[in-house]
């Protein structure tokens, strides 16, 4: 069950660090965003990655097979980075309309080979 409690708290960290890093983009749309100096983007930005945070370092813990998890260190980063790029596309999709293309998908068959890499042949 810790697996799963992990990839669920990975995704929703996962999506808070999407907007955190990149939503200020979408939000520069709008002219009351758009005419805020840097440092309030910096912190409007901080202030939704805390949220990040909050989620990621208990899904780490509690996913680590050092603290009883089933994920090793380089298992969960690779959990963790696969996660991300998926949630990116996603909003990149939605948010910014972009398009997917061969190349990408090409790109997500070699994070899925990754993955089995690290799984199929774990310690």
């Amino acid at each position: 069950m810790n697996g799963i409690y992990t990839i669920m708290l990975l995704v929703a960290s996962n999506i808070f660090m999407t907007f955190a890093w990149y939503g200020h983009l979408k939000l520069a749309e709008f002219s009351w965003f758009k005419s805020l100096p840097l440092i309030a983007v910096i912190a409007f930005s901080w202030g939704i990655a805390f949220f990040e945070y909050c989620l990621q370092v208990p899904a780490n813990r509690l996913g680590y097979i050092g603290n009883g998890g089933v994920f090793n260190l380089m298992q969960l980063k690779v959990i963790q980075e696969v996660i991300t790029l998926v949630v990116f596309v996603i909003f990149s999709a939605f948010a910014f309309h972009m398009q997917i293309r061969w190349n990408h998908i090409v790109a997500g068959l070699l994070l899925v080979l990754a993955v089995y890499f690290v799984f199929g042949f774990a310690d």
